[in-house]
This record gives C-alpha cells, structure tokens and sequence, in this order.
C-alpha cells in the first residue's frame, strides 16, 4: 500500500515533468518564432565567395520546421495578375551613401497586385535603414518581386517581401545595421499591428549574426510575438485590408524553398518613397 508520503512525492514528480514538458514546448515555439523571419540563417564561405543558405522556416530540425510550418490551405486567389516586367537581378558592393534628410518626414508606396499600401517611414529613428530602403525602392529593386514569404500561426502574423528572387535567399549584395530595436512601441515582445520592420540573419544568440538587414522586410498585419531584433522602420497608414485579404487566402510551404508561401499572387508592381 501507498503510503500518503509516497503518494505526495508521486504526485510532485508528475506535476514537474509537466512543468518541464510546457516549458519544453514553449522554448521550442520562441525558438521558431525567433528564427522565422531570418531572411538568411547561415553563411558559408566556399572558395572566397559568401554562400547563403536559405531560412525557410530554420532554427531546428527538418521535422521541427515541418511542424512549424502552416497547414495548407486553399482560397480564392484574391489578387490580379502582375504587371509586365521582371524581378530585378542588381546587387551592390555596399551600402548606399546618406541621401535622405533624416529630419524630413518620407512616405513610401506599394502598389501591387493585391491592392496598395501605404507606410510612413521612420527616418529619424531608423537613418540607415530608411535611407537603403529609399535607393533601392529608387533603382526599381523592389519591382515585380513576389512577396515569398505569409506566416499565419505561432503568434506570429507577417508578410514578408523584398527578395526579387522570391526565395528568401536574396540580398542587395550589401549589410546594413540594426536600428531603433528600443522603439518603445515594442512592448513585451510584440511588434503590433501596422509595424513594417527589416528582416536579417540574426540568429538570437551569436553577435557576429547581427546588423546583417538586407533587402527584404515584413508587414505586420496582426499583433506578432517577436523579441526586439528586428529594425522597425515604418508605420502602414492604408492598405491594413489588402494584408488581410492575403491572409485569408492562407498559405502553404513551397517544397522548393521551405517558405510558406502566400497562396495569393503578392507582387509589388511598383515600389515608390518621397519626401512628405
């Protein structure tokens, strides 16, 4: 017979390994959380040249990323075919001179295949950013490129865009550095709703991973839980019903490139920044 000394020590282990079960679980959500908008998680170096693999849903094992990954599902596509032209193939050596005034209010426009979007840009707070985001929208970097990347779960609700080559492998050739990570409206670890910030490669713990933003970027359509490692840089000011449209139509992985792709046709027709 069980003794009631033994029984309490029972029931004490028992309610530990659950304890230590959820916080296995939620270590392994915030990891996949954290690592989901890295728009590039390795570098390799291969005879001199940089080599990049590609996120997708990185940060663990294949079998983590399949769970992390979104269950496919099919909608309507929403959005109208894009316009003629395509993605285009520039690259720099490196980051692009300061040309805006910092002490100037800009305004960017998306316009694409789903509807336009509006974004106030921070360009006090976030110069360097700001200022590359302004070249490349100028070079025409942006145009024709397919919004690659949808997440719809796991706390987590951007659209990613900015990588002409659609896979999430792609960069301007050029690094830029974090910014404005201690913006105060990045409370407890949630980038709220209208935030646009940058994608990079940082991989949450090493410091030779950070300043590593490039070219490509995410619209917050929802409140997201993500911890301040990303440079937010504008504010949607129209176009918060062209985010959800997509978001409804859902996505589904690419077995190609591991993103979750949006199942609607996201193109960015034409990029646009002026000054205010």
């Amino acid at each position: 017979m069980v003794s009631k000394d033994q029984r309490r020590r029972q029931l004490a282990r028992e309610k530990y390994e659950r304890q230590q079960q959820r916080r296995s679980v939620a270590q392994q959500k915030a990891k996949r959380r954290n690592m989901i908008i890295a728009s590039v998680v390795a570098v390799a170096l291969a005879a001199g040249a940089a080599v990049y693999v590609s996120a997708g849903l990185a940060g663990g094992s294949d079998q983590e990323d399949r769970a992390a990954a979104p269950t496919p599902s099919r909608a309507p596509d929403p959005c109208e075919r894009p316009a003629k032209g395509g993605p285009s193939k520039k690259t720099w050596p490196k980051e692009p001179a300061m040309a805006i005034d910092t002490s100037a209010p800009y305004t960017a426009k998306l316009t694409t295949t789903c509807g336009t979007i509006g974004i106030k840009l921070d360009a006090g707070k976030a110069p360097h950013t700001v200022n590359s985001f302004a070249f490349l929208a100028g070079q025409g970097y942006f145009d024709h490129s397919r919004c690659h990347r949808l997440v719809t779960d796991q706390g987590l609700y951007v659209l990613q865009c900015g990588d002409p080559k659609g896979t999430g492998r792609g960069t301007p050739g050029y690094t830029i550095p974090d910014e404005n990570l201690k913006d105060p409206r990045l409370k407890g670890g949630v980038y709220p709703a209208g935030t646009v910030a940058m994608a990079n490669r940082y991989d949450g713990t090493h410091e030779k991973t950070r300043d590593s933003g490039g070219s490509q970027f995410f619209l917050v359509y929802r409140d997201s839980k993500l911890p301040p490692n990303y440079t937010p840089f504008g504010t949607i000011t129209g176009g918060m019903d062209v985010l959800r449209k997509i978001a409804k139509a859902g996505a589904a992985t690419d077995p190609q490139t591991g993103n979750s792709a949006p199942n609607a046709t996201v193109v960015i027709d034409k990029a646009s920044v002026r000054k205010s």
